[in-house]
């Protein structure tokens, strides 16, 4: 298997890829593609960060981390993940989450957020957010909402995190607090589709 950057001509494909890996997920909107797409287009979008997982000549596995921030210190947040169906629990998504954090602690970050399964992102390193002081911008149970120390020496941030705005989060607006956006809930269906 092999994990590199994604390339321009790799967009359809992906596209595809995160529409049948999230096709049959418990907590998916349909709409997991069309973040993508947005993330791309974005400020948020570092190239070096979208990933993707290649075996048998076809893209199997695709990762994206996003800038977000932390009272102004910058962090990322992981989603979506995502593996095709029939490569699932065959070590695709692990290589992907790996391979990330590393080329990100290299770029300068410290921390990695996601919203998901604790029984899986536990194993990459993920711990409850609010161990660093992280918090989300939403009504989340605490063990869903995770971090990831990416450098040894990171200073510990506190504070609520901020999305890149093609999440759908406004942090100010108050009804926002109050649930999930379905875009938040991709880092969570996340776990559904990769282990």
């Amino acid at each position: 298997m092999l994990i590199r950057e994604e390339k321009e001509k790799d967009y359809p494909e992906i596209y595809e890829l995160v529409r049948a890996a999230f096709g049959s997920a418990e907590h998916a909107d349909g709409n997991e593609q069309d973040l993508v797409t947005a993330l791309r287009k974005g400020a948020a979008y570092i190239p070096a960060l979208s990933l993707v997982a290649e075996a048998e000549g076809r893209i199997v596995g695709h990762v994206l981390f996003t800038k977000a921030e932390v009272q102004g210190h910058p962090v990322l947040a992981l989603a979506p993940l995502s593996v095709l169906p029939e490569y699932q629990r065959r070590g695709v998504g692990t290589a992907l989450i790996a391979a990330g954090h590393r080329i990100a602690g290299q770029l300068g970050y410290d921390y990695a957020i996601v919203l998901g399964s604790n029984a899986y992102y536990s194993r990459h390193g993920y711990v409850p957010a609010d161990e660093y002081g992280i918090r989300p911008p939403f009504e989340v149970p605490k063990e869903n909402f995770m971090a990831c120390k990416l450098r040894e020496g990171a200073p510990r941030i506190t504070g609520v995190v901020r999305y890149a705005k093609e999440f759908g989060l406004d942090k100010y607006a108050p009804e926002r607090k109050k649930t999930v956006c379905s875009y938040a809930l991709l880092a969570a269906t996340a776990c559904f589709c990769i282990q």
